[in-house]
């Protein structure tokens, strides 16, 4: 099993939750997240007063997936993620060594 985490463009959330539903992940979580990195946040007007926020909003993607499925998750966000600017994103993959359902105790690819 495998943890993919990735962090990307909130607005490209909804191509990449439709590609990763076709590839039949059961299971995601997603947060609103702050971060910087190489890209700069954009200048803001708030009552007429430009400024630059000290962060960029992005969203966090968390999964737990059988191996077989690691692949098409990290090309699905990759394709549907990219736009080709800076602050597309990352993607992070972690071994799982156990899962546990806490409702009926099943352990393994069953749990998920």
């Amino acid at each position: 099993m495998k943890k993919i985490e990735a962090i990307i463009r909130t607005s490209r959330f909804e191509e990449i939750h439709n590609c990763l539903s076709g590839l039949g992940v059961k299971f995601l979580s997603f947060y609103e997240i702050k971060g910087m990195g190489f890209e700069h946040a954009r200048q803001e007007m708030y009552r007429g007063v430009a400024y630059e926020p000290a962060y960029i909003p992005r969203t966090k993607l968390e999964l737990i997936v059988p191996d077989e499925l690691k692949d098409g998750v990290i090309q699905c966000i990759l394709r549907e993620g990219k736009t080709g600017e800076i602050g597309d994103g990352k993607i992070f993959v972690f071994d799982v060594l156990e899962a546990y359902r806490i409702r009926n105790n099943d352990t393994g690819e069953s749990a998920l």
